[in-house]
């Protein structure tokens, strides 16, 4: 069994830092990077998340509107997650399946461009994206994520684990509070320790490590709750990759280098 995982950065977001750790330096500007992951199981490809769509290279504002005061991309098209993985002879026909952590603009830009996968959300975040009631409309793109794919929808609760390949190795886990359907993905790996990645469950390690609560999320109380079960894995020893921290993020082997 060979299992490999690769990091990638599609651009970065220039925003504030009380939105990543609540009430903490507010007003002061905050670069963090847009990561998106490549896993390579066995004879399989699995991305986690894919970062921004290439029409945010283009023209930002006219792709994402006026969330751009808040969240604004610095992208090139070589950032673009099709680019990137043409850099290590992926093709879009390659990719096998799509984890997607959540459909926020900076995570779900990329569906619809691997026309043999299988795009794995929460059926609760499909559900909230396209909701009526959805109180984070400026979040998602509708031109992004409205597309007639393979939809493998989950339905598990919280603490509840998706096995993908029944071994064990890559397990899916609820992790509300950003926005509803939120998921994280727990990795076993031979010779580097577990990996977790959060992606918007855990902004920085800042929410981790001194008990600043992320900035903005849906569901504070969720949040809280969930940011306490990583905190669990983190004292198991499992590697916690939070979702937009630039001081963790340069620790980080970057592809083409990877963990196994």
């Amino acid at each position: 069994m060979s299992t490999k995982i690769y990091f990638f950065e599609c651009g970065t977001l220039r925003s504030q830092k009380h939105l990543f750790t609540l009430n903490k330096d507010i007003g002061k500007p905050f670069e963090v990077p847009v990561p998106f992951f490549l896993i390579r199981h066995n004879d399989k490809n699995i991305l986690f998340d894919t970062g921004n769509a290439l029409e945010v290279s283009q023209d930002a504002l006219k792709h994402w509107g006026d969330v751009i005061s808040v969240y604004y991309p610095v992208m090139d098209e070589k950032q673009y997650v099709l680019n990137q993985l043409q850099e290590l002879d992926i093709k879009p026909e390659n990719i096998d399946y799509v984890i997607l952590s959540h459909l926020h603009l900076d995570h779900a830009g990329g569906v619809g461009c691997f026309p043999k996968a299988k795009y794995i959300v929460h059926k609760k975040e499909r559900a909230w994206a396209f909701s009526p009631e959805c109180t984070q409309k400026t979040a998602y793109i509708k031109k992004d994520i409205d597309k007639n794919i393979n939809w493998l929808e989950l339905e598990n609760e919280f603490e509840e684990a998706y096995d993908l390949f029944n071994d064990g190795v890559i397990k899916i886990y609820p992790t509300f509070g950003h926005t509803p359907g939120h998921i994280s993905v727990l990795i076993q790996l031979q010779n580097s320790k577990q990996m977790f990645l959060t992606s918007d469950s855990c902004y920085t390690e800042e929410n981790l490590n001194d008990n600043i609560p992320p900035g903005l999320v849906w569901d504070a109380e969720a949040s809280i709750k969930t940011i306490d079960w990583i905190k669990d894995l983190q004292n198991k020893n499992v590697e916690i990759i939070a979702g937009h921290d630039p001081l963790a993020w340069k620790r980080f082997k970057k592809a083409p280098q990877y963990y196994s």
